[in-house]
């Protein structure tokens, strides 16, 4: 059975998954697939797309103003001097996903984004890899989960000094930060990003 556009209460059609509770319609509704372009915005959304890895985006997102909270507001510039007392003290944090490789991970990714400032920064090395083309699911089975260009960025972060930061990853926050659009046809939030795309199917 495919899995087209789900219908809500409210009239409206969505991707299946926003349906999962208000907490993901909400989110679907006001946040995913919106442009982020702001440094600190896109550090903490590859953070917490490192954090989901092997696990639901539900559960990230409800332990986001945990995370939040227990990484200094996600500011680059805090977390690079995180110290093995900050790892410690976050490996005790029932709040957020304890998990020491992604947590370091986390911190080396401050310290990378950091590095870039001199070359362009983190939002001009991630959004130069946005498509021209962008996929148009008519169902779930249809949307990808990686792409060429998820490869590429993956590889060139790996190469800046990011980790936990694989295709499926970097695909991930493609989708959240609107460089393409996986919001199925016929979803009312398709097309809604203001990302220009050569092909803009409705």
């Amino acid at each position: 059975m495919t899995t087209g556009p789900v219908t809500g209460d409210d009239g409206l059609p969505r991707t299946p998954w926003a349906l999962g509770s208000e907490m993901m319609r909400r989110y679907y509704d006001t946040e995913w697939g919106m442009p982020i372009r702001d440094e600190r915005g896109l550090f903490e959304r590859l953070s917490l797309e490192g954090f989901q890895a092997g696990l639901s985006w539900s559960t990230i997102l409800t332990k986001r103003e945990n995370f939040r909270a227990a990484f200094a507001g996600f500011d680059p510039e805090l977390v690079a001097d995180f110290t093995a007392a900050d790892i410690q003290r976050l490996l005790e944090d029932a709040g957020i996903i304890r998990h020491r490789g992604k947590i370091s991970a986390t911190i080396g990714n401050a310290r990378a984004t950091l590095a870039l400032r001199d070359r362009g920064g983190l939002s001009a090395l991630i959004w130069s890899f946005k498509p021209e083309q962008t996929p148009a699911p008519k169902t779930m089975e249809q949307v990808p989960t990686r792409s060429a260009e998820s490869e590429a960025l993956a590889k060139r972060l790996k190469a800046e000094g990011f980790r936990f930061v694989g295709p499926t990853t970097a695909f991930a926050l493609m989708e959240a930060i609107g460089m393409v659009d996986t919001h199925l046809l016929g979803s009312h939030r398709r097309g809604t990003s203001g990302v220009s795309f050569t092909n803009q199917p409705g």
